[in-house]
């Protein structure tokens, strides 16, 4: 039986380190494959200086087919490896993304949705033949459409200023302190992504102790970013010179305190209270008297969990829309008790239940 070692850069072909690792060892794979750019001779900048392009040997396949096939093999060994609960990021261009869309899907994968990495700070378009490429696409996918999966949803909006998140993210590339050099002040590798987007991607959609798989690891970013928010990590690289700049970098890392790396949770996560358990553990006696968002709107607490007010009774929600002449009303946050003589939402005792279960 495989032996599952957390935190680890593992050296070798990712599709037959994938097969040796356990199944259903991670919560969560993050993919930045080969994007085959399929570059033909040098690009040089209107004053001749070459510009360091994306080259590399590990970059190159002789045809779609043989790409397509590559595709085909990683992405079935990576399902393997991700639990019935996690999901899949993986990263692209414009050559590549499509190719493994459409792969990924004839997989059994259930997109969920595309995200634009819009480069604030992107590299210009020297020749002047095409637009200038200003972005990357990530596709977010689960196994099957019917699987529960972590989506922080609550964290994501906080991360963006109270503002729900959307599919495009603005952020820059990886460039001065945080690109990793070579003893030469090279860049260590060409295609280094910026930690903010991993940051992203591991706060949407893992939790503190859960376990991310790289398959194409490189200079290490996301071994970096998941130690220092308090998550495990497999790495997966080909090239050993890669794989010892990934452990260097990551040596450097200094996790985060465990009281700051929780996120937000999604109220959808939080375990459902009914407003009976407030009355039956004594919280709110029978006969108190709420009072709504405005002092004319009141109600009494029934026995069973429901509340009576001049010409209806109903369920808190129910009896909230009926004093303000509304479809629907939330209760939780509607209607208000005296507590050492001011009105607080009644959702206070409903927390407090919360944090007895928790």
């Amino acid at each position: 039986m495989s032996v599952l070692k957390l935190d680890q850069v593992i050296e070798g072909d990712c599709v037959e380190r994938m097969k040796a690792l356990p199944e259903g060892c991670c919560d969560l794979v993050f993919a930045d494959p080969p994007y085959n750019m399929q570059l033909r001779g040098e690009l040089r900048r209107p004053d001749q200086s070459k510009v360091d392009a994306v080259d590399d040997h590990w970059d190159q396949f002789s045809s779609f087919d043989v790409y397509d096939q590559f595709t085909r093999e990683w992405l079935t060994a990576a399902r393997r490896c991700l639990k019935d609960t996690g999901s899949l990021w993986v990263i692209g261009s414009y050559h590549n993304i499509f190719r493994v869309g459409s792969i990924l899907q004839d997989l059994g994968f259930w997109i969920l949705n595309d995200v634009v990495w819009r480069k604030s700070n992107p590299m210009p378009n020297f020749k002047g033949r095409r637009f200038t490429n200003a972005h990357e696409t990530l596709i977010w996918a689960t196994k099957n459409p019917k699987q529960q999966y972590t989506f922080n949803y609550e964290a994501m909006k906080a991360l963006n200023d109270e503002l729900q998140m959307r599919s495009d993210w603005t952020l820059p590339i990886c460039a001065g302190h945080e690109r990793i050099k070579d003893a030469n002040g090279q860049k260590a590798h060409s295609t280094q992504k910026p930690e903010s987007l991993l940051h992203r991607v591991i706060v949407s959609s893992t939790k503190p102790g859960d376990v991310i798989l790289d398959p194409f690891f490189g200079s290490g970013t996301t071994g970096a970013v998941a130690k220092r928010l308090g998550r495990r990590f497999i790495g997966i690289e080909r090239e050993k010179v890669y794989a010892d700049v990934a452990r260097a970098r990551i040596a450097e890392v200094t996790p985060a305190d465990s009281d700051v790396i929780e996120v937000t949770r999604s109220k959808r996560a939080e375990p459902r209270i009914p407003f009976g358990w407030v009355v039956e553990r004594g919280l709110l006696p029978v006969g108190t008297v709420l009072q709504g968002t405005r002092k004319h709107q009141t109600a009494k607490v029934r026995a069973d969990g429901t509340l009576i007010t001049a010409n209806a009774s109903g369920s808190i929600h129910q009896m909230g829309a009926h004093v303000q002449g509304l479809d629907a009303c939330n209760g939780w946050t509607f209607w208000q008790f005296e507590m050492n003589g001011t009105w607080v939402p009644i959702d206070v005792l409903r927390q407090q239940l919360r944090s007895g279960l928790s």
